[in-house]
């Protein structure tokens, strides 16, 4: 269930400060070097008009048909509506698929194509590189989950958001670091496209089942609730549904922030383990 995120985003790698050039002189050139390349990366970003097309489209499709699907039904009797589970599952696993493609699918290429041993010779550091994928990735999945929620808006669906909305915005932060933390270590494990888009749909695609992206974990048998709590995409769900459908109360959205944050921690560390300048290292 790959994206066209597969798509070489920017092949050649960022335009980096030539060597010893303006990056080396302190904290301030360094963040310079920061926001151009963040600059860099979201012109490379938009001028890939089909990785755009279907980075935001791609979860639409899922909200259309289980919204047309379940349209009017309750999860229980006298329950929530289904899309106000659904729709904040599909949300928060659209946005965490493209964070984690995105990022493998880079890294890998600029490894693959000897664009991270040319950032280890230049006075730019690699801070820097990682900050400006993270300030992309994150203007990306706030954008799809401000397009994906008004969407849901709209009469065929009827979602209804609660007052504690904009809590989903840390909510979504954290969700992104997390899983852009796990496309780190994908990409840092895979050496072609093909081994990418095996490995991320491996782990996203279960994950979107288990976590009750596409089935409400309230119908679950208890076995695999608990299980599901090994797994980030559970966090998450629960965290935008909380906020958006006004679910949950301060401890609940304090025990899916506080998941993120661990996962992303988590993957973090095991990304730092497997990083690689080179194929050849």
């Amino acid at each position: 269930m790959s994206t066209p995120e597969t798509a070489r985003e920017t092949s050649a790698g960022p335009a980096l400060p030539a060597s010893g050039g303006p990056a080396a002189a302190g904290p301030a050139p360094r963040t310079s070097a920061a926001a151009a390349l963040t600059r860099a990366g979201a012109r490379a970003y938009l001028r890939d008009r089909t990785t755009v097309f279907f980075t935001f489209a791609f979860p639409l499709v899922f909200l259309v048909v289980f919204g047309l699907i379940f349209q009017g039904q309750q999860v229980t009797a006298g329950g929530a509506a289904y899309i106000d589970r659904i729709a904040p599952g599909v949300l928060s696993w659209g946005v965490g698929n493209a964070a984690l493609f995105g990022v493998a699918f880079t890294l890998m290429h600029w490894r693959r194509d000897d664009v991270l041993r040319l950032i280890r010779r230049t006075p730019t550091p690699l801070a820097a590189v990682l900050a400006s994928r993270v300030a992309v990735s994150l203007a990306v999945g706030l954008v799809q989950a401000a397009l994906f929620t008004g969407v849901a808006l709209l009469p065929p669906f009827g979602l209804r958001p609660a007052g504690s909305w904009p809590l989903m915005i840390p909510v979504l932060v954290l969700g992104i670091t997390a899983f852009m933390a796990l496309g780190v270590v994908v990409g840092s494990l895979a050496d072609t496209p093909e081994a990418v888009a095996a490995i991320a749909n491996c782990v996203m695609v279960p994950m979107a089942f288990l976590s009750g992206s596409f089935y409400p974990s309230e119908l679950m048998p208890g076995w695999l609730q608990g299980l599901s709590r090994a797994l980030p995409l559970r966090y998450f769900n629960d965290g935008v549904i909380d906020t958006l459908s006004g679910r949950g109360g301060a401890a609940d959205l304090a025990l899916a922030c506080g998941g993120l944050a661990g996962f992303a921690a988590l993957f973090t560390l095991i990304a730092l383990r497997l990083f690689r300048w080179s194929n050849r290292s």
